[in-house]
């Protein structure tokens, strides 16, 4: 191969790997964030999920049209609802609404069954993942249950039921997003971000969810934090890889977020790290590489 046709081979691959860690890196450190903003006085549904997407998605939304982006045609925003409502709607408000009730190790242990139904709903799309792609699954999911082995699991039975919609709402919209109608990466997900943020405010309306007091400082961050990188910078990179990886390297994201939430819990909050976490994190680890190997070597 000429090195001319190696240049684009390569800055694809590198634009994977950097659209990889920002999705890694930022959506690990949003479980933080979102505890922050709860306990900073912002309304789960109306505050912490339906106002950061609807911040975000406004925002991206205008820059975009602004730069000469299309608006995305009518059947295409009927495709942006219900992803909207599938990934943010249930997704991410269920998880935002099960952090009230239950512990974060709970919810990472949750979140890390993403990919396997991944996987499940990828082989309703012909996406039938490698016999070295299960078995990162299963190694990233035996990981992370190490990981919160012994931490309180503990919960009510409504938090349980919001961490088992959650993840199963993410990967279905993940898979039924793929071969639709839809705008530019970019403008999917802000018009994703506008349908499932007004949703999520409405949801909280309809709830009764009110300010008790006026916001911190400190949950009012967060909650910019949540908007900004974990909605427009982080979510934009995910809708692209979408795009443009296998699924199931796309939900690895899923066992290395809880390696990261453990490590800001322990730098920032003054959680407990221990060599049993160590150990879980590296066979965490070693799922997310496994399933990469098979990605590369389905190729």
């Amino acid at each position: 191969m000429s090195a001319p046709a190696q240049a684009p081979a390569r800055a694809a691959g590198l634009a994977v790997v950097v659209a990889l860690a920002i999705v890694y890196l930022v959506w690990g450190s949003t479980y933080l964030a979102i505890r922050l903003a709860l306990e900073g006085g912002w309304p789960p549904l109306m505050g912490v999920s339906g106002s950061r997407f609807v911040l975000a998605g406004g925002a991206m939304y205008a820059f975009l049209r602004w730069r000469g982006v299309a608006a995305p045609t009518a059947a295409q925003w009927k495709n942006l609802a219900v992803m909207g409502g599938l990934l943010l709607g249930l997704g991410n408000g269920c998880v935002v609404l099960a952090q009230q009730h239950v512990s974060s190790g709970l919810a990472a242990v949750a979140v890390a069954s993403m990919p396997l139904w991944m996987g499940v709903f990828g082989m309703w799309r012909g996406l039938h993942p490698s016999r070295m792609e299960w078995l990162g699954i299963a190694i990233g999911f035996a990981g992370v249950l190490w990981l919160n082995a012994g931490s309180s699991l503990t919960a009510s039975p409504f938090g349980l039921a919001m961490l088992l919609v959650a993840p199963v709402a993410w990967a279905f919209g993940s898979i039924w997003s793929r071969g639709r109608d839809l705008p530019s990466p970019f403008m999917t997900a802000a018009g994703q971000m506008l349908c499932g943020g007004v949703l999520l405010v409405a949801a909280g309306l309809l709830h009764g969810e009110t300010f008790a007091a006026v916001p911190t400082l400190r949950g009012t961050l967060a909650l910019l934090y949540l908007a900004v990188f974990g909605s427009i910078v982080a979510f934009s990179a995910f809708v692209w890889l979408l795009h443009h990886v296998r699924p199931t390297l796309v939900s690895s994201y899923a066992y290395v977020n809880p390696v990261i939430a453990v490590t800001l819990g322990a730098w920032l909050a003054g959680e407990r790290f221990t060599a049993h976490d160590l150990g879980a994190m590296a066979v965490i680890l070693a799922g997310v590489v496994t399933i990469t190997v098979a990605k590369v070597m389905r190729r």
